[in-house]
């Protein structure tokens, strides 16, 4: 399994490559089928898969069901360093976490200020789904990737889109934890309700406390804290 997960990680390096350094692939181009990736890859479709799933965790590609893999706008702002020494397998939750805690508030505040009216429509959309998966307790990892992400969009600073690859490794392990618990996910979502008011008013300080208090409320729920 740790040899297969290494495979796919390291093919992933290798798709990051090719879109980002040799620009065979742009923003909105779709991905050959899997087939076509595992020949040319020699690698199984198992791994072409898994691989893209670790890029659609990063924001680099999407996956627009019926119609194929498409490489997202996030990829073309993304300085390529391989994929494996931007998300840190041995980083323990804590530490993303606090990452978090650092830059996500001034993404909250920013994105208030900045957000287009489009953007917002975008922010809220993604915030009101991830209600949607918790009342039905279904997993939202998915949409709690793309709520943070439409944020630190609407931030229009381009730097913040190297962070995601990190960003959505913290929100991934923080959903799995936070999920198994009803009383847990019904906090998170007063959380992200309290943000998206701040937000559709353009309030930059609420939003930033209001992201302040979803994170620290994460860690307070998984027993962590920060001194």
């Amino acid at each position: 399994m740790k040899q297969n997960k290494m495979l796919s990680e390291s093919v992933a390096d290798e798709l990051t490559f090719i879109i980002k350094e040799q620009e065979r692939f742009k923003s909105g181009d779709k991905l050959p089928n899997e087939n076509e990736l595992a020949n040319e890859f020699g690698v199984s479709r198992t791994t072409i898969r898994e691989a893209v799933r670790i890029l659609v965790t990063a924001g680099i590609l999407e996956i627009h069901r019926g119609k194929g893999t498409f490489v997202t706008d996030f990829a073309s702002n993304l300085e390529y360093a391989g994929l494996s020494d931007l998300v840190d397998n041995n980083a323990n939750v804590k530490d993303l976490f606090e990452m978090r805690l650092i830059f996500e508030p001034e993404n909250a505040y920013l994105a208030a200020k900045r957000a287009t009216d489009k953007e917002l429509e975008e922010i809220l959309k993604w915030g009101n789904k991830i209600d949607e998966k918790i009342l039905k307790g279904e997993d939202r990892t998915l949409e709690e990737q793309e709520f943070h992400k439409a944020i630190a969009k609407a931030t229009h600073n381009d730097f913040m889109s190297q962070l995601f690859p990190i960003i959505f490794e913290s929100i991934e392990s923080g959903v799995r934890l936070l999920q198994k618990n009803e009383n847990l996910s019904n906090h998170n979502m007063n959380d992200d309700r309290l943000l998206m008011e701040f937000l559709k008013n353009r309030n930059a300080e609420g939003a930033r406390y209001a992201m302040k208090i979803h994170i620290i409320h994460a860690l307070e729920a998984l027993g962590m804290k920060i001194e």
